[in-house]
Order: C-alpha cells, then sequence, then structure tokens
C-alpha cells in the first residue's frame, strides 16, 4: 500500500528483448520508464520538481504553474500538480499528437497552442509564450522541466543506481533518448562514478543538433522532424558532453518502425523516441560481442501516439509506412537450425567416385548430397541422378562424381527468413546450404520447415 501514487514511479521493470535481437550476440534489455503514473519518464521528474518547490517556499496550493511541453512533460507536470491543488497552464506547439491534447485537457490543465514552426527567440514559441504568461499572470510559477536542475538530480540518484542494480552490475551499455538531456546526463554522472567503462550513448532524430554539439561544433544545425519527446533545436543547461560517449541519430522513418516492431514483436507500447532509442541500440549493437548486456531507455508511451505513429493512414501520408513482419518472417534459419541435432554437414567431394557417394547416401540415409570443394559448394548429386547414369553405362561408378554433379544447392545466411526459404526449396531444391559464422555449411530441407512449423 502506499499513500502517494507517485511513490510508484520508480523501480520501472527492465525486460529481456528476445525476438528483434535474435541474430545479436549481446543480451538487449529495455528499461519500461513508461510502466508508471504519468506513462512517461517525466513521473519521476514532475513529482520531484513539484515537492522540491514546495519544500523551498516557491510554491503553495492554488497557484499556477505555468511550462511548455511537447506533450509527455506537460501530462506528468498536471499528474503531479493538479493532483496537490495546484492549477496547470502549458504552451505547447500545434503539432502534438490529438491523444496527448485530450489528455491534457482531461487533466483540467489550460492549454495554449502555439506554430508548430517557431523555435525558441520567436515570441510565437512555446517557449517564449510559457516564459511571457508567467512574467503577466499573477501567483503563477514556471516549472521549467527541460531547465530545473531537479530533473538531473532525479536521474543521478534513481535512474541511474536503478539500471545498475537491476542489471546485477553486468550493464555495458545505455543508450538514452535525447531531449532536455536532463536523463542522459543524470544517468552518465552516475556511471562515471561507480564504472567509467559502461558507454553512455545519446539518441536523437535526424535533424537534431546534439550530434554536431558532441562533434565539436559550437553551433548544432537544426532541422524539420516528426518524432515527439526526443531531440531539440537548441541545447539546454544539462549539456555535458563529458558523460557522453557518442550521439546516434535516428530518421524518422526508422524511429516510428522500430516502435511498431517493439509492439508486434516484444509487446512493448511504447512511442516514437522509445523507437529511436531501441533502433539505434539494435543498430549498434551489430558490432557488440557476448559479453555486452545493452540497456535502452523506453521514454514514452505508445498509447500517445495512436492517431500518428499507430496509424497506418498517417504512416502512409508521411511516407513513413512499412509492412509489419509476420510471425513466419520472425522465423529464421538460425531458429530452425536451433531446433535440429546439430550434426556435421554430409557432403562429397569432387575427386570421390559414383560408388563411394552413393554408399556413403545409403550409410547416412539420404538421397541427395551437396558437393564441395574447400568449403565451397559447387554441385549436388541425387540417387536419381545415379542411377540414370549407371542405366545408361553401368561402368561409371568407378568414374568421379564431379563429371556427374548436378546444380549446386541454394546458398543463404543464418538470418533469411522461413519465406525465404520455403520460396527456394519450392523451387526444385533438394536443401538450402546455410553459411554460418564460423564458415561452416549446414543443411535445411522441407521437413526440417514442417517441423519447426508445426512445433512453433
Amino acid at each position: 500500500m502506499t499513500n502517494d501514487i507517485f511513490d510508484i514511479s520508480d523501480n520501472t521493470p527492465l525486460v529481456l528483448m528476445k525476438q528483434l535481437t535474435r541474430q545479436k550476440r549481446a543480451r538487449f534489455m529495455a528499461k519500461l520508464e513508461y510502466m508508471n503514473p504519468c506513462f512517461s519518464h517525466y513521473c519521476r521528474v514532475s513529482a520531484a520538481i513539484v515537492r522540491d518547490a514546495e519544500e523551498r517556499g516557491l510554491i503553495h496550493p492554488g497557484m499556477t504553474l505555468v511550462d511548455w511541453t511537447f506533450g509527455t512533460s506537460g501530462i506528468a507536470l498536471a499528474m503531479a500538480a493538479v493532483s496537490r491543488g495546484y492549477k496547470v497552464l502549458l504552451a505547447a506547439p500545434e503539432s502534438i499528437c490529438r491523444e496527448k491534447q485530450e489528455v491534457l485537457r482531461a487533466l483540467g490543465a489550460e492549454l495554449v497552442l502555439t506554430p508548430s514552426e517557431a523555435l525558441p527567440g520567436d515570441l510565437q514559441s512555446c517557449v517564449d509564450v510559457a516564459e511571457n504568461l508567467v512574467r503577466n499572470l499573477p501567483n503563477a510559477w514556471l516549472a521549467n522541466m527541460y531547465e530545473n536542475p531537479v530533473s538531473r538530480q532525479v536521474h543521478q540518484d534513481g535512474t541511474g543506481p536503478e539500471i545498475y542494480r537491476q542489471s546485477e552490475g553486468q550493464v555495458t551499455h545505455v543508450f538514452v533518448p535525447m531531449a532536455s538531456g536532463a536523463m542522459i546526463s543524470g544517468i552518465g554522472r552516475y556511471f562515471r562514478s561507480v564504472n567509467p567503462e559502461v558507454q553512455i550513448i545519446g539518441v536523437e532524430p535526424e535533424g537534431s543538433i546534439y550530434a554536431d554539439l558532441h562533434g565539436g561544433k559550437s553551433h548544432g544545425t537544426p532541422a524539420a522532424f516528426r518524432l515527439e519527446d526526443i531531440g531539440a533545436v537548441r541545447p539546454t543547461s544539462f549539456w555535458d558532453p563529458e558523460v557522453i560517449d557518442r550521439i546516434v541519430q535516428v530518421s524518422d522513418a526508422d524511429a516510428f518502425n522500430c516502435g511498431r516492431e517493439l509492439l508486434h514483436a516484444e509487446a512493448v507500447f511504447a512511442g516514437g523516441a522509445s523507437g529511436a532509442a531501441m533502433c539505434a541500440a539494435l543498430r549498434e549493437g551489430e558490432a557488440y560481442g557476448d559479453d555486452a548486456l545493452v540497456v535502452v531507455m523506453m521514454t514514452d508511451f505508445g498509447g500517445y501516439d495512436l492517431s500518428r505513429m499507430y496509424s497506418d493512414d498517417w504512416m502512409r501520408r508521411q511516407g513513413f509506412y512499412r509492412k509489419a513482419k509476420t510471425t513466419l518472417d520472425q522465423i529464421t534459419a538460425d531458429d530452425i537450425l536451433q531446433r535440429k541435432a546439430r550434426k556435421d554437414l554430409i557432403f562429397a567431394q569432387p575427386e570421390q567416385t559414383l560408388a563411394e557417394v552413393f554408399e556413403m547416401m545409403k550409410q547416412n540415409d539420404v538421397s541427395q548430397m551437396p558437393i564441395v570443394s574447400f568449403g565451397a559448394p559447387i554441385g549436388s548429386i541425387s540417387e536419381n541422378r545415379i542411377l540414370s547414369i549407371l542405366i545408361e553405362n553401368d561402368s561409371a561408378m568407378n568414374a568421379k562424381v564431379v563429371a556427374f554433379m548436378e546444380r549446386p544447392f541454394p546458398v543463404c545466411q543464418p538470418d533469411a527468413t522461413i519465406s525465404e526459404l520455403s520460396e527456394k526449396l519450392q523451387a526444385n531444391a533438394a536443401g538450402v546450404l546455410i553459411n554460418l559464422s564460423d564458415g561452416r555449411l549446414q543443411l535445411i530441407n522441407k521437413s526440417d520447415l514442417i517441423d519447426t512449423l508445426t512445433h512453433k
């Protein structure tokens, strides 16, 4: 039992990803920061900011708390403030998701929508409008969540230690969506103090400024992007490149589609910022080894993005739509080989005779066999082919098989889907050879596919 709903904003789950990471050597874990009363990582921050301001005598019930927001930070502030007797007034770009606007109004927050194209410094921008509202309203206070120092301290004292504890100290990489930079700088400062070897990687949209800044440019060059609750057009006071190892940029399309795949494959109902973080982690994680444990921060909730990211029509209009992978497409050659009793590939060498090859077939109960030379498949031979040869010339049994071989089996990589394998097998192939990472070959036939499909 708890006396305050915000007491359950900590200890968000850390969950192992299984489907999206099948072909990766590293382990990937999603830190579900959106699983709290506010459905975003701002839950910890908003409650802490309101409590801190009360303790310092800056606010008292009846006052109006003002801020600018892209939606989720405003929702978290409204939930923390309205429940404690405050009014909430927020300025937001008119482009923010309809769901966020509806939730804010349902909470009783007053919402002022501003032109989406107006950047900070423009009197019509949400930042400038919020600051102007505070100056002109009596009994108002600017929460300033994107610049409030409490924001970073919450992640340094809370989120960072949680990741370390939940991963049992094994974490090697942390991927963090960057907006104000409070979360990444807080987590980064914590890990610099306990284990500087942990890599802290920031994720932002293409068009955001942090990659330029981290690369040594004095001013990032912003460009338009559609993702919300991630990215920035100007740095905040939290910008701390000393605790960030690198910045990875992700396109809007890749971020949205990876977020949708998270729902289909892992039942993680996250938003676009989380999709960007997972996309970056999977891309970067191609090079990570077995000893890597990657934590990816899931900072936003998919339910706030139903009319955009989870709408096929909206995704098509934006040119972002990609067909979701089916269950079959998620089964790969590597998965099928995992089910098989691992055996060394039975194959013939070109200098062997037909008699020797036929004897191998009988002993191993196979009707077709690949012919391999120096690790490369160059052909195949079947019982039917040997029979037809002997009918024409029974003395051919002592001839070398290379003179009679048929076309080689097709070769695929371990990440080939079951649909691709089936297509090749339907094209009159007795089997498909899988080229393993260690250079060995393994054979998959139709029986293997049937066995996988009937036991999946």
